[in-house]
């Protein structure tokens, strides 16, 4: 569970998608590099991240134990499986039942032997502007995974893409939608469609602050404004999703401080209030994790 303090709710402190992105940039496997940062954001008031790698993600639980032993931040972990183009052969071998007994057993035994436990499910994807039969088997395992251990949920959406149909799906399902986070919808760039995410009761993540290749921060900025001027600015996580190497600093990268130490003084500067930069990074997350 969580502690006080900040919460990084979409994060990965290990990841290896090099297979299919073709390139070792994309294996995250650092520990000096990662430790150094994690202190720094300990020492930035973090106490908790929640690392949504899953399974066909490269998990690593021993090295991700050792990070937090070494850094002395709590770090939550996740069960489920991604996004298809990543998908184990499991998941396409094996039925929704089997699917489900697979992270339920990580969230009531351990992950794969290690004792460790999933506290959340996700991060689950739909495929940009798809939505494939087999991340649809996966959702529905999802469903009954969530419905038997009452774990929350957090997804994946492709460029922001199908964000409105994940949560008519989970409202189809009759999913408490008070345990769902859409993620990455900052990428839409678009406000009203956010907001119409947030009416209907689900959370979303700005999870992607610092990748201007994909969205200038400005614009995740202005739309944070009118997030927090509708009144729903309760109901939004922030984060980076660090999956590459370059992405750190020793490479030249942001890091994962960037968000503390250059995205909250832009909020800042676009009229966020000090309340609400503080419900996103720590109150919002404790309310969804801790319910």
């Amino acid at each position: 569970m969580l502690v006080d303090g900040i919460t990084l709710m979409h994060e990965h402190t290990t990841i290896d998608l090099s297979e299919v992105k073709n390139t070792e940039d994309c294996q995250l496997d650092v520990f000096n590099e990662t430790v150094k940062e994690y202190k720094k954001l300990y020492e930035n008031g973090v106490r908790n991240i929640v690392d949504v790698t899953v399974f066909g993600m490269g998990r690593n639980i021993p090295f991700v134990q050792k990070i937090a032993d070494e850094s002395g931040i709590n770090i939550i972990y996740s069960t489920g499986f991604y996004q298809e183009e990543f998908y184990p052969i499991q998941v396409f071998r094996e039925t929704r039942e089997q699917l489900v007994e697979r992270m339920v057993n990580e969230i009531n035994q351990g992950i794969k032997g290690t004792g460790v436990k999933a506290e959340i499910i996700g991060e689950i994807g739909t495929s940009y502007n798809v939505w494939t039969d087999t991340e649809k088997k996966v959702f529905e395992a999802v469903v009954i995974a969530h419905q038997e251990t009452k774990k929350p949920i957090t997804t994946h959406t492709s460029i922001g893409t199908l964000g409105h149909e994940q949560v008519d799906f989970f409202k189809k399902h009759n999913v408490d939608l008070n345990r769902v986070v859409i993620g990455h919808v900052d990428l839409t760039g678009n406000a009203d469609y956010i907001l119409k995410m947030l009416k209907a009761g689900v959370y979303v993540e700005f999870d992607t602050v610092g990748k201007e290749s994909y969205m200038p921060d400005r614009t995740r900025a202005e739309i944070l404004k009118k997030i927090q001027d509708a009144g729903y600015i309760d109901r939004v996580f922030l984060s980076m999703d660090i999956t590459r190497k370059s992405h750190l600093e020793y490479k030249g990268g942001l890091g994962y401080n960037f968000l503390l130490d250059s995205f909250i003084p832009l909020l800042n500067s676009h009229g966020l209030t000090d309340d609400s930069i503080e419900k996103m990074l720590a109150t919002n997350p404790m309310v969804f994790m801790n319910q």
